[in-house]
Protein backbone atom coordinates (compact mmCIF):
# COMPACT_ATOMS: atom_id res chain seq x y z
CA UNK A 1 0.00 0.00 0.00
CA UNK A 2 3.00 2.17 0.78
CA UNK A 3 4.31 1.47 -3.13
CA UNK A 4 0.94 2.93 -4.38
CA UNK A 5 0.96 6.05 -2.29
CA UNK A 6 4.50 7.18 -3.26
CA UNK A 7 4.11 5.69 -7.12
CA UNK A 8 0.81 7.72 -7.37
CA UNK A 9 1.83 10.65 -5.92
CA UNK A 10 4.87 11.27 -7.64
CA UNK A 11 2.71 10.71 -11.04
CA UNK A 12 0.23 13.32 -9.90
CA UNK A 13 3.05 16.00 -9.48
CA UNK A 14 3.98 15.19 -12.64
CA UNK A 15 0.99 15.14 -14.47
CA UNK A 16 -0.27 18.35 -12.51
CA UNK A 17 3.19 19.82 -14.20
CA UNK A 18 2.45 18.13 -17.57
CA UNK A 19 -0.70 19.68 -17.30
CA UNK A 20 0.35 23.15 -16.64
CA UNK A 21 2.86 23.07 -19.59
CA UNK A 22 -0.34 22.66 -22.02
CA UNK A 23 -1.43 26.20 -21.29
CA UNK A 24 0.28 27.49 -24.28
CA UNK A 25 -0.66 24.78 -26.71
CA UNK A 26 -2.44 25.09 -29.68
CA UNK A 27 -5.38 23.23 -28.26
CA UNK A 28 -5.11 23.14 -24.13
CA UNK A 29 -8.40 22.58 -23.29
CA UNK A 30 -8.00 18.59 -25.04
CA UNK A 31 -4.40 17.96 -23.10
CA UNK A 32 -4.90 19.82 -19.92
CA UNK A 33 -8.48 17.77 -19.60
CA UNK A 34 -6.21 14.51 -20.54
CA UNK A 35 -3.50 15.14 -17.87
CA UNK A 36 -6.12 15.85 -15.70
CA UNK A 37 -8.18 12.99 -15.78
CA UNK A 38 -4.74 11.33 -15.14
CA UNK A 39 -4.35 13.45 -11.97
CA UNK A 40 -7.83 12.15 -11.02
CA UNK A 41 -6.82 8.62 -11.09
CA UNK A 42 -3.56 8.69 -9.71
CA UNK A 43 -5.47 10.80 -6.55
CA UNK A 44 -7.98 7.56 -6.53
CA UNK A 45 -5.09 5.13 -6.43
CA UNK A 46 -3.11 7.01 -3.48
CA UNK A 47 -6.55 6.45 -1.45
CA UNK A 48 -6.14 2.74 -2.73
CA UNK A 49 -9.42 3.48 -5.45
CA UNK A 50 -9.27 1.28 -8.46
CA UNK A 51 -12.47 1.71 -10.60
CA UNK A 52 -12.25 -0.97 -13.32
CA UNK A 53 -14.24 -0.04 -15.85
CA UNK A 54 -13.23 3.97 -15.87
CA UNK A 55 -9.33 3.01 -15.65
CA UNK A 56 -9.95 0.07 -18.39
CA UNK A 57 -11.83 3.18 -20.90
CA UNK A 58 -9.15 5.29 -20.29
CA UNK A 59 -5.99 2.89 -20.39
CA UNK A 60 -7.08 1.78 -23.80
CA UNK A 61 -8.32 5.23 -25.40
CA UNK A 62 -4.58 6.42 -24.22
CA UNK A 63 -3.31 3.18 -26.04
CA UNK A 64 -5.33 3.89 -29.15
CA UNK A 65 -4.46 7.69 -29.38
CA UNK A 66 -0.91 6.40 -29.28
CA UNK A 67 -0.97 4.57 -32.14
CA UNK A 68 -2.84 7.25 -33.99
CA UNK A 69 -0.67 9.71 -33.28
CA UNK A 70 2.72 7.70 -33.34
CA UNK A 71 5.33 9.58 -35.67
CA UNK A 72 6.58 7.70 -38.50
CA UNK A 73 10.10 8.29 -37.35
CA UNK A 74 11.03 8.35 -33.74
CA UNK A 75 15.19 8.44 -34.84
CA UNK A 76 14.36 11.95 -36.66
CA UNK A 77 12.48 12.99 -34.02
CA UNK A 78 14.55 12.59 -31.06
CA UNK A 79 17.37 14.05 -33.03
CA UNK A 80 15.53 17.29 -33.96
CA UNK A 81 14.55 17.54 -30.42
CA UNK A 82 18.13 17.67 -29.70
CA UNK A 83 19.19 19.61 -32.24
CA UNK A 84 16.46 22.68 -31.21
CA UNK A 85 18.15 23.29 -27.27
CA UNK A 86 14.77 24.09 -26.07
CA UNK A 87 11.22 22.82 -25.85
CA UNK A 88 9.38 25.69 -28.17
CA UNK A 89 7.27 23.67 -30.93
CA UNK A 90 9.16 24.43 -34.37
CA UNK A 91 6.76 21.73 -36.40
CA UNK A 92 3.27 20.30 -36.03
CA UNK A 93 4.65 16.71 -36.49
CA UNK A 94 6.74 18.08 -33.41
CA UNK A 95 3.60 18.81 -31.05
CA UNK A 96 2.40 15.03 -32.25
CA UNK A 97 5.23 13.23 -31.30
CA UNK A 98 5.27 14.49 -27.89
CA UNK A 99 1.15 14.03 -27.22
CA UNK A 100 2.24 10.43 -28.63
CA UNK A 101 4.47 9.77 -25.90
CA UNK A 102 2.51 11.72 -23.20
CA UNK A 103 -0.64 9.47 -23.91
CA UNK A 104 1.79 6.59 -24.04
CA UNK A 105 3.40 7.54 -20.39
CA UNK A 106 -0.43 8.06 -19.57
CA UNK A 107 -1.20 4.14 -20.51
CA UNK A 108 1.80 3.17 -18.19
CA UNK A 109 1.56 5.16 -15.35
CA UNK A 110 -2.13 3.93 -15.01
CA UNK A 111 -1.36 0.31 -16.10
CA UNK A 112 -0.50 -1.01 -12.30
CA UNK A 113 -3.77 0.22 -11.52
CA UNK A 114 -5.03 -1.73 -13.79
CA UNK A 115 -3.81 -4.63 -13.02
CA UNK A 116 -5.18 -4.03 -9.18
CA UNK A 117 -8.34 -3.34 -10.61
CA UNK A 118 -9.00 -6.52 -12.38
CA UNK A 119 -7.41 -8.74 -9.67
CA UNK A 120 -9.47 -7.66 -7.40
Amino acid sequence: MRFNKIYFSIWFFLFALFAYWQFNDPDPEVWVSIYGAAMIFCLLGVRGIFPKLPLTLVVILAVLGAIYFFPGGVGDWIADEWAQKDLTMKTPQMEENRETFGLLTIALVLSPALYKAWKK
